[in-house]
């Protein structure tokens, strides 16, 4: 065998021999136990067929997780509405028709709030006036119906009035057995039907108003500068032969030609530079007084007119609130940046809710809540609150709000978009004294709005 094929073969002989030794260390440890487990049984021909081997070193992919958001609040349609008109009479008067749209009888109690300072005259349908213990309003007209099925109720108030003529806005609710769920509120605002025109305001005199005023000094300024400054080039002006020529007029005779000599003629004096003249002191003065005055009168109107059209009883609409505060009274909507609110009913007492807290009342407030954007809208509990006549507040009382509303959280989910819910809030208060104002607002930075319920 020739030289160069032995040692091709030796070379070859040593290459495979460091393969092996490489390779014994790359196999699996867990040979050994793997004969020691027990063997598995074989699964069926179609369940192997239907496995999916994962590849050595993949992870397989997390299961998708499911969406949790909170499906939107949406009022269904209660088994018993609430219509409410204002009557055409002369005193305050409302028809209110309850409607049972339902296949069976339904128990319903009807309060209708009657604002501060009215009583109520008149009464239809087996209602009476009264007033609640615990109560934030003056009283309250209450009927107990059965409502047949697919049925319509007409019932009828009149009221009087403390002062006449003024609008008079009266909430009315339907509630159900419990008498703090309500199934549908209404509201409508008497405005009078032989009141009173409104006295009409006479117009001040033109040499009164403040624009004819400033008109006036601004010609007066303008027509006196003309006459100073006519009067000054008549006075204190040059000629019109020296302006035009440049040489002053010769005094006496001196410098003339019948002055010169003839031998010795005078040379010609050269002519003094024209000097400039100036308006005097005292027309300066004038013009400058006139319209320092003027801009004083202007300014003084205007700071005047700002400070007139201030009113100190709205929230701050710049820097850090969005939108236009708004208050009102019970049964009135109000709006804010997203939501409309109405407050239909405002009671405290003792024992409201199972869920009254040690040494507190709860107050039971009637709220609907009307989205007015074409998106659907979070709000907060705790953005809502309820004022005392010391001054503090407190927020909503959202474990009792929860009871109140069945066990929904009300604030965990949002309101749809164009939709209006009707819910009851509770605060928990501690004293003698109900509220006298409600916040609410759907937002942080939301101006909100402020509701009367005293």
């Amino acid at each position: 065998m020739p030289a160069s094929r032995r040692h091709h073969r030796t070379l070859a002989v040593l290459v495979n021999c460091l393969g092996v030794i490489a390779a014994v260390p790359a196999l699996p440890g867990a040979a050994p136990r793997a004969e020691a487990a027990p063997p598995q049984p074989a699964a069926p021909p179609a369940a192997a067929a239907r496995a999916t081997p994962i590849p050595t070193g993949m992870p397989a992919a997390p299961p998708a997780m499911p969406t949790t958001k909170p499906a939107p609040i949406q009022l269904s349609t209660p088994p018993v509405t609430v219509a409410v008109a204002a009557a055409g009479t002369p005193a305050p008067g409302y028809r209110i028709q309850v409607r049972n749209g339902g296949p069976t009888p339904v128990e319903t109690t009807v309060r209708q709030e009657l604002p501060a300072g009215s009583k109520a005259t008149a009464v239809t349908g087996g209602g009476r006036a009264n007033r609640p213990v615990g109560s934030a309003t003056a009283n309250e007209v209450t009927w107990r119906l059965r409502l047949p099925a697919r049925s319509t109720t007409t019932l009828n108030t009149a009221l009087s009035v403390a002062g006449p003529g003024r609008p008079v806005t009266a909430p009315t609710c339907a509630y159900g057995t419990d008498g703090t769920r309500p199934y549908d509120c209404a509201t409508a605002t008497w405005t009078g039907a032989a009141t009173a025109p409104a006295a009409q305001v006479t117009a001040a005199p033109a040499w009164r108003r403040p624009p004819v005023l400033l008109a006036a000094l601004a010609a007066l300024l303008v027509l006196t500068g003309g006459v100073l400054w006519w009067a000054w080039r008549r006075r204190g002006g040059p000629g019109p032969a020296a302006a035009a020529t440049g040489v002053p007029p010769v005094a006496g005779g001196v410098g003339g030609p019948a002055d010169r000599g003839t031998v010795y003629p005078r040379p010609a004096m050269p002519a003094p530079a024209g000097r400039r003249r100036r308006p005097p002191i005292w027309m300066v003065v004038g013009v400058a007084a006139a319209v320092l005055a003027g801009v004083v009168g202007a300014a003084a109107w205007t700071a005047t007119q700002r400070v007139a059209a201030m009113d100190t009883t709205k929230q701050p609409t710049s820097g850090a609130w969005v939108g236009t505060s708004a208050t009102g009274a019970l049964g009135v909507p109000l709006r804010e940046t997203a939501f409309e609110f109405t407050v239909y009913r405002m009671t405290c007492g003792a024992g409201t809710l199972p869920a009254a807290s040690a040494g507190g009342r709860q107050c039971l407030a009637t709220v609907g809540v009307r989205n007015l954007t074409p998106g659907e809208q979070t709000w907060h509990g705790q953005l809502q609150r309820a004022y005392l006549p010391g001054g503090n507040w407190v927020a909503t009382d959202e474990n009792a709000t929860r009871v109140a509303n069945l066990g929904r959280d009300v604030f965990a989910q949002p309101v749809a978009a164009g939709s209006r819910v009707l819910l009851p809030l509770v605060f928990t208060v501690h004293g003698g004294d109900p509220p006298k104002q409600l916040e609410l607002r759907s937002g942080v930075f939301s101006a909100g709005v402020r509701v009367d319920v005293r």
